[in-house]
């Protein structure tokens, strides 16, 4: 990639999204599965936890993990404590109910305030006893003798993750799963998902309705970790901006992770971009070319990057289809309206959707609501803005503990 010798390689830790994903495939497999370079963070190293919790072995060589797949759903009765994991939350109730026994899962009040209710309904019909806290959230007892599979109908409406956690466990049900996802957001993360079950040998066929359906099972199978898409953005954002280029090795065409269609946005706002084979470079021009309005409702993790320079451009730039983002870590539209208001930007708010105008900002303090991906959006905001200050920085241990260290070697 010519642009490459020019600028900077970016050091982005392996994908949350994957390697939480081959954690559990791995331990649903028979044998050993070994995964290369996956992100160690606060999330993955929950899940790792939770796993061995219910009776899974996990080893460290070198730089991999070696996961002991039992080939089957745990047995007895353990306590599954997810953090602040969204995805172990999501996806482990549905492994535990898998398993024959009965299992506590639970998690931090920031967890307890995320929604769980289509997943436990899902798992009642499957066969599975739950009790859940108020408003059918954390924490969650379930009581199990395994999942019979069959048909099911899931509200998908508010996170693909429930869809993810069925999928993930289907092969360990008594019987083929087919689920029709009803209103489904964030189909790329689908898709992840179906590419890395078929990775590890599973069956997911589509229907011409949607309908996914699950047959066969498992097999122990190595697989490397690529860097985190999600992440990524926040370097391809600082190039953007500050005018510089950037490279993402390992991050390339192939790629699984549909957030990397974030560099397609930075496209459209003015900035070079470069997909190769097996790596992706942005060059900026230090400008940000606004006056559009784009749809992230598939890449809704990157929005608040996008949103979070958008001061920075020539015009008003819109974002639509992200109403599932007021149910992540944090509401990510207040979140990040709010924070830029007390910056002193125009920003115009709706339901699904949000308009940041162009105009000048001035420093102060964000409120990360403990939401890693707040602190390191404005971090990038921050490279052209003297004076923004994150109340929580530490915050951004959830995916990325060297964070702050790698800003600051590419863009100090």
């Amino acid at each position: 990639m010519t642009t490459a010798a020019r600028g900077a390689i970016a050091r982005i830790p392996g994908s949350k999204s994957i390697t939480n994903r081959a954690l559990l495939l791995a331990a649903a497999a028979l044998g050993p599965s070994r995964l290369g370079a996956p992100l160690v963070s606060a999330d993955t190293v929950a899940f790792r936890r939770a796993l061995e919790a219910l009776g899974v072995r996990v080893d460290e060589q070198d730089d991999d993990w070696v996961v002991h797949g039992t080939g089957r759903g745990p047995h007895g009765r353990a306590r599954i404590w997810c953090e602040d994991a969204g995805t172990a939350a999501r996806f482990l109730p549905v492994l535990a109910a898998a398993g024959f026994g009965r299992f506590e899962v639970d998690g931090t009040e920031q967890l307890r305030a995320r929604p769980l209710g289509p997943l436990v309904d899902a798992l009642v019909r499957l066969g599975a006893e739950v009790t859940a806290g108020p408003g059918g959230r954390l924490p969650l007892t379930v009581r199990t003798t395994g999942l019979q599979g069959g048909e099911i109908a899931l509200d998908s409406t508010s996170s693909s993750q429930y869809l993810t956690g069925l999928l993930l466990s289907a092969p360990l049900m008594r019987s083929p799963l087919t689920v029709h996802a009803a209103g489904l957001v964030s189909r790329p993360y689908i898709d992840m998902t179906v590419a890395l079950m078929r990775r590890f040998g599973a069956d997911v066929a589509e229907g011409p309705d949607g309908r996914l359906r699950v047959t066969g099972g498992y097999r122990a199978t190595d697989l490397r970790i690529e860097p985190d898409a999600s992440t990524a953005s926040y370097v391809f954002a600082a190039a953007a901006v500050t005018g510089r280029s950037v490279t993402v090795p390992g991050l390339g065409r192939d790629s699984l992770q549909g957030d990397l269609r974030f560099v397609e946005v930075l496209r459209r706002a003015g900035a070079e971009v470069e997909i190769g084979e097996d790596g992706t470079t942005v060059t900026g021009t230090g400008r940000l070319r606004g006056g559009f309005e784009v749809d992230m409702g598939d890449i809704s993790d990157t929005f608040m990057t996008l949103a979070a320079v958008a001061p920075l451009a020539d015009g008003p730039i819109t974002v639509t289809g992200i109403r599932h983002a007021r149910f992540k870590e944090s509401d990510r539209i207040a979140a990040v309206a709010g924070n830029l208001r007390r910056l002193g930007v125009e920003v115009t708010e709706g339901p699904d959707r949000l308009t940041v105008h162009p105009g000048a900002v001035s420093g102060g303090l964000v409120d990360c609501h403990r939401d890693h991906r707040i602190a390191m959006s404005f971090s990038v905001l921050g490279l052209r803005v003297p004076g923004i200050v994150l109340d929580d920085p530490s915050c951004v241990d959830k995916t990325f503990p060297e964070f702050h260290t790698e800003f600051a070697r590419l863009f100090a």
